[in-house]
């Protein structure tokens, strides 16, 4: 694995390194996160203020290097690569439910916790200019969510860029379940797979303790009732 990703450093700008492309979850995973039998996926287009302002902090350059954390997707791979930029992409949820989920194994074993970043976050320090995470960190609980953080801060240069979504009501028992695809600097294609239960959700002021350690964190509320985050390294 290792040797994959320093193969993939040596690319020029605008490689991509798809290892992490999503292949079928087992087990109680795909209880989770799979449509049901016969269901219908719901697709729609929205603006994206936080997808937007993300980009424009990296407007003008070229030769970064972005990690896309929704797995494998073509029209995000050539969105990105199409503007000079490096792309790699990890399946972090498939890789959360095949550590985690299979067995019910609990999220604050430490050992399963550094099994779970050795595989879904296993990069150089500050080797990231920045990051789309997407909805994935609804997914975990206290003790791994901390983990990822703070795995997230080491693997990312400073003043690099966080791009995340969190469900605005904090009551709610279960949330969509979204796959994201960039249209343009400001638009997604946002394809719903049916309801999740999430492991926690998150109003402002606990977004802002849990990225304390960031420079900063500015949020925009979608009328989807999504939270859109930047937070700056």
């Amino acid at each position: 694995m290792l040797a994959d990703k320093l193969r993939s450093m040596l690319r020029g700008p605008g490689a991509v390194d798809t290892r992490g492309q999503p292949s079928a979850p087992t087990g109680a995973a795909r209880s989770l996160f799979s449509r049901p039998s016969g269901a219908q996926e719901s697709v729609s287009t929205r603006t994206s203020r936080g997808l937007e302002e993300f980009f424009s902090y990296i407007r003008g350059q070229t030769g970064l290097t972005i990690l896309d954390l929704g797995g494998a997707s073509q029209e995000n791979v050539n969105f990105i690569t199409n503007l000079g930029h490096r792309l790699y992409s990890e399946d972090f949820l498939q890789i959360l439910h095949e550590t985690f989920s299979a067995d019910d194994t609990d999220q604050s074993n430490p050992g399963r916790i550094d099994y779970f970043l050795a595989n879904a976050l296993d990069y150089p320090e500050a080797h990231f200019d920045g990051v789309l995470i997407w909805d994935a960190l609804e997914y975990l609980e206290p003790a791994l969510l901390a983990a990822t953080i703070d795995r997230l801060r080491r693997i990312v240069r400073p003043h690099s860029y966080l791009l995340a979504f969190f469900h605005s009501d904090d009551k709610l028992e279960a949330v969509p379940f979204y796959n994201f695809r960039i249209q343009d600097l400001r638009t997604l294609l946002v394809s719903q797979h049916g309801m999740r239960r999430p492991a926690q959700l998150f109003n402002n002021r606990s977004l802002e303790k849990l990225f304390v350690r960031f420079e900063s964190v500015k949020f925009f509320l979608t009328r989807e009732r999504l939270r859109e985050v930047i937070v700056k390294v």
